[in-house]
C-alpha cells in the first residue's frame, strides 16, 4: 500500500479526510510511491485559521528571534542535505547530483533569510519640513501563499516559506501534487528547527485548492512558479482579488554564440544547458543563436548532444533523469514531430528512448533541431524537454533583434570573447536575467530572481508592506500605509556573469 501523504495543519501532521487522492508515481518506473490529498474545504479553511492566529503573535517576535529559527534550519537541511536530496531523486528522476543542487540552492536561501534584520532596516529623514521628522518601517502583511511546481521541489518552496516567515508573516505552501514528499520532508525539518505553531501550514491538491487560496480573503500575497497560462490565470484572479501577486511563467531562453568564442567552452556548456534536468527548469538554454562563422560549430554541438544519455537517478553515468510523467514525455515528442513537419532539420532525435532496466521510464534522448526559424512552433513555445532548437542570423544586431521580439524575457546568455559585444548585448537585450560566457545566469538569493515581459507578472516585494510615519514636535502621529513599494518591480533587475 502506497504511503499517504499528510497536510500539515496548526502545527501537526494530519491524514486528510477526503475522498480525492492523486498517485505519485517514480517517472523511471511509474511505481506509484504515494498518494496525495486533495485537501478539503475544511481544511483548508483549518489552514487560514491556524495561520491567521499564528500571526498576531508571530509578527510580534523579534526579528532577530526569527533569524535564528532560520539559522537553526539551514543547520538542519545541510545535516540531511543528501537524504532530502535522495527523496527529491525519488519522485522526481533527478540525478542525484542535480537533486543535490537543488536542496543546496534551497539552503542558500534559507541562509540569506537568516540574516533578514538587516533587510528589515527602515529609513529615517530629520526635518522632511519644518519641525517634523520622518520614519519608515518594514512589516508584515499577514498570512501569504506558495504554489509551486514539479521541477525544483526543494529550492522553489525554500524561495518563498523561509523569507516570507522570517519576515514576520505566516503561510500556507500548495506544493506540486507530482512530487510533495521532498516538501513534506523540508516541514517536518522546520518544525524540529522550533518554527511555532501555526506559522505554517501545507496543503495539497490541485486547482480547487489553488483557487481557494486565490479567493481566501485572509491571504494577502501569493508567490507562484510554473506555465505561463497558470501564472496569468493566478495573477488575474488572484488580482482581481486585491492580492499581491508574484507569478514567475515560462521561458524561451537563448543563447547567442560569436564566431570569437571559445568553441570548446560553447560546446560544454551548451549541451549541459539545454538537456541538463531533462530541460525541465525555466533557466534552460532551449535555443542557440549562431551568428555568423558560428553556424560551423553546429553538427559539432549535434555531435556531443548525441553521446548523452539519460538514466535512473543512481545511475552515476546519467547525464539527466525522465521527465516528470507519460504525459509530459508525448507532449515534447509531439513538438518534436511537428518541428519536423514544420521544416525544421532533426538533428538528434530523443524519440524511442530506451534506459536498459527500465522499459516503462519516462524517457526523452537529447534532441537537436537546426534550421529553426522564428515562426515555428518548435520555437514559439516553451517545450519543457531535452530539446536544442538551433537558429542563424549574421549579425549580433540579428541576435538582438530575434530575442527581444520574443514574448519571453526570463534568462539569457552570450558567448564572446569582445567585452564591446558583451556590453552590446546585456544593455540592449530585453531579458531580465544576463550571463556573459555563462550558460545559465541564475543569481545567489541576495540578488532578485525575475524575467521580464511574459515571463514574470506581479509585485517582486510580495511579502512586506511599508508604513511611513510623520512625528511633528508635539509627538502626534498619523500614519500613510503604501500597499507596494515605491520602486517600479517591472523594471530591470539584470544580473551579469563574468567569467
Amino acid at each position: 500500500m502506497s504511503k499517504k501523504v499528510p497536510l500539515f495543519i496548526d502545527g501537526e501532521f494530519v491524514q486528510s479526510n477526503t475522498s480525492n487522492w492523486i498517485d505519485v508515481t517514480n517517472p523511471a518506473t511509474q511505481e506509484v510511491i504515494a498518494q496525495a490529498p486533495c485537501a478539503t474545504q475544511d481544511e483548508m479553511k483549518q489552514a487560514v485559521e491556524s495561520a491567521k492566529k499564528a500571526f498576531l503573535t508571530w509578527k510580534e517576535v523579534p526579528v532577530s528571534e526569527r533569524a535564528r529559527v532560520m539559522m537553526r534550519y539551514q543547520a538542519l537541511l545541510k545535516e540531511h542535505h543528501d537524504e532530502i536530496a535522495e527523496i527529491l531523486a525519488s519522485e522526481t528522476g533527478k540525478t542525484f547530483d542535480d537533486a543535490k543542487g537543488d536542496v543546496w540552492r534551497g539552503i542558500e536561501v534559507v541562509e540569506h533569510a537568516a540574516n533578514i534584520p538587516s533587510l528589515l532596516m527602515g529609513e529615517t529623514v530629520e526635518n522632511v519640513a519644518r519641525g517634523i521628522d520622518s520614519y519608515s518601517y518594514t512589516q508584515p502583511l499577514g498570512v501569504c501563499a506558495g504554489i509551486t511546481p514539479f521541477n525544483f521541489p526543494a529550492m522553489i518552496p525554500l524561495w518563498m516559506f523561509p523569507l516570507s516567515i522570517a519576515c514576520g508573516n505566516t503561510f500556507i505552501l500548495k506544493p506540486s501534487e507530482q512530487d510533495p514528499l521532498t516538501p513534506t520532508r523540508l516541514v517536518e525539518l522546520f518544525e524540529q528547527a522550533g518554527a511555532p505553531k501555526g506559522v505554517l501550514q501545507v496543503i495539497h491538491g490541485g486547482k480547487e485548492q489553488v483557487d481557494f487560496l486565490l479567493d481566501e480573503p485572509a491571504v494577502r500575497a501569493i508567490s507562484f512558479v510554473g506555465s505561463v497560462a497558470v501564472g496569468q490565470y493566478i495573477y488575474r484572479r488572484g488580482t482581481e482579488n486585491m492580492k499581491r501577486v508574484q507569478a514567475f511563467a515560462g521561458a524561451k531562453n537563448h543563447c547567442v554564440i560569436m564566431p570569437d568564442a571559445n568553441k570548446s567552452q560553447v560546446i560544454s556548456n551548451l549541451v549541459g544547458a539545454s538537456v541538463g534536468a531533462a530541460g525541465q527548469r525555466c533557466m534552460a538554454i532551449s535555443v542557440a543563436v549562431f551568428v555568423g562563422a558560428a553556424r560551423e560549430w553546429i553538427p559539432e554541438v549535434a555531435a556531443e548532444l548525441a553521446k548523452v544519455k539519460p538514466g535512473a537517478w543512481n545511475d552515476k553515468n546519467a547525464a539527466y533523469g525522465p521527465v516528470i510523467s507519460p504525459q509530459a514525455k508525448q507532449r515534447v515528442e509531439n513538438f518534436i514531430t511537428q518541428g519536423q513537419k514544420e521544416g525544421a532539420e532533426l538533428l538528434v532525435d530523443g524519440r524511442n528512448c530506451e534506459v536498459e532496466g527500465f522499459p516503462n521510464g519516462n524517457w526523452v534522448g537529447p534532441t537537436m533541431f537546426g534550421k529553426v526559424t522564428t515562426d515555428m512552433e518548435i520555437y514559439k513555445n516553451e517545450i519543457f524537454g531535452p530539446v536544442l532548437c538551433a537558429t542563424e542570423v549574421d549579425t549580433l544586431d540579428d541576435a538582438l533583434a530575434m530575442v527581444n521580439a520574443n514574448p519571453y524575457g526570463n534568462g539569457t546568455s552570450i558567448f564572446t570573447a569582445s567585452g564591446a559585444a558583451a556590453r552590446k548585448y546585456q544593455h540592449n537585450v530585453e531579458v531580465g536575467q544576463v550571463g556573459i560566457n555563462i550558460p545559465i545566469p541564475v543569481p545567489l538569493p541576495f540578488f532578485s530572481f525575475t524575467g521580464w515581459k511574459g515571463s514574470f507578472f506581479g509585485d517582486l516585494h510580495a511579502y512586506g508592506k511599508q508604513a511611513v510615519r510623520f512625528y511633528s514636535e508635539t509627538k502626534t502621529i498619523t500614519a500613510r500605509w503604501f500597499e507596494s513599494d515605491i520602486e517600479d518591480a517591472n523594471g530591470p533587475n539584470m544580473t551579469i556573469h563574468l567569467k
